[in-house]
């Protein structure tokens, strides 16, 4: 049996492995911050599904604090540099008031 920290999670034209906290975008490769990582990894894992704000902040910061929310507004910021591909979102969309959700094109 595969350990599922060593999978490879896939949407679109993006490859993450959590484990080495590596990710291909658009044949380009990054290394990942812990955070961008785990952010990314959620957002996999539950793709197509729309993640609150709360439910983000919990379980990357491990917090239920959400009256500011610029945290995880700038790590989107970040992860989307670097996997989408022109400026406009393609993979990860903001849902007004709720949070985001990561769909593939």
């Amino acid at each position: 049996m595969s350990d599922p920290d060593d999978e490879t999670l896939t949407c679109g034209h993006i490859c993450l492995s959590p484990e080495a906290r590596t990710l291909i975008a658009a044949g380009r490769h990054h290394h990942m911050t812990p955070k961008e990582c785990q952010l990314l990894e959620i957002l996999l894992r539950h793709e197509g599904q729309v993640l609150t704000r709360q439910f983000l902040m919990k379980r990357v910061w491990q917090t239920d604090f959400i009256a500011d929310t610029r945290t995880l507004e700038v790590h989107i910021h970040w992860l989307r540099e670097k996997i989408e591909m022109g400026g406009q979102p393609r993979l990860i969309f903001t849902v007004r008031s709720v949070g985001y959700v990561l769909r593939a094109a």
